[in-house]
């Protein structure tokens, strides 16, 4: 169960990586823009639906991602107070009732979207560019995809949990700088202990 729970995650962290290029994509295209527009008095006309389109499918596939790395957000002021068999129960239930039913929808209607765009040949209405935004409207039933998959790596992660009373270990990619310093002084304190 554990090598299948990693070879998820190591799919959800590569798609994160990937889509993470859209970073530096970004990054070039509105330094790019303001430089042409306030310096050269020259504004491009594509510039700002590109911008949006890597936001979104920034957005949409680091969310196996960020499941996968553990790194949501989440209201734990009681929950971390409670064993790790009852922290796995209820992420259970919770994965069960709300998670995978909100997938499910966001895969269906995303579908439906994506199919109408690629029928019409959608573009972007608000460019003079007319940037088509059908290859973009795909990520959104492959996001939900992506996430339900994630989300059974993450069952079956509750499933160990509830049996041991032990949170099975995730990959390790990026750490919190707060987090390594933490360690680093703990390993030292134990060094020069």
């Amino acid at each position: 169960m554990i090598n299948t729970i990693h070879a998820i995650e190591g799919l959800s962290t590569w798609v994160g990586r990937a889509f993470g290029w859209c970073i530096l994509v970004l990054t070039f295209s509105v330094s790019y823009e303001v430089f042409v527009r306030y310096v050269l008095n020259a504004p491009t006309v594509w510039a700002f639906d590109m911008m949006v389109q890597m936001y979104g499918a920034l957005f949409l596939m680091a969310g196996p991602y960020a499941l996968a790395q553990d790194s949501h957000v989440r209201g734990d002021v009681l929950y971390r107070l409670f064993p790790v068999r009852w922290q796995a129960r209820l992420d259970f239930l919770l994965y069960l009732l709300f998670f995978f039913p909100g997938m499910m929808a966001l895969f269906w209607f995303g579908w439906e979207i994506a199919q109408d765009s690629w029928r019409y040949k959608e573009v972007s209405w608000n460019s003079p560019a007319r940037i088509q935004v059908y290859f973009f409207k795909t990520l959104i039933p492959l996001a939900g995809v992506l996430l339900m998959i994630q989300g059974v790596a993450e069952l079956m992660r509750c499933w160990i949990a509830m049996r041991t009373g032990v949170w099975p270990e995730r990959i390790d990619d990026v750490r919190e700088t707060e987090d390594m310093l933490v360690d680093s002084e703990i390993a030292d304190a134990l060094r020069n202990k």
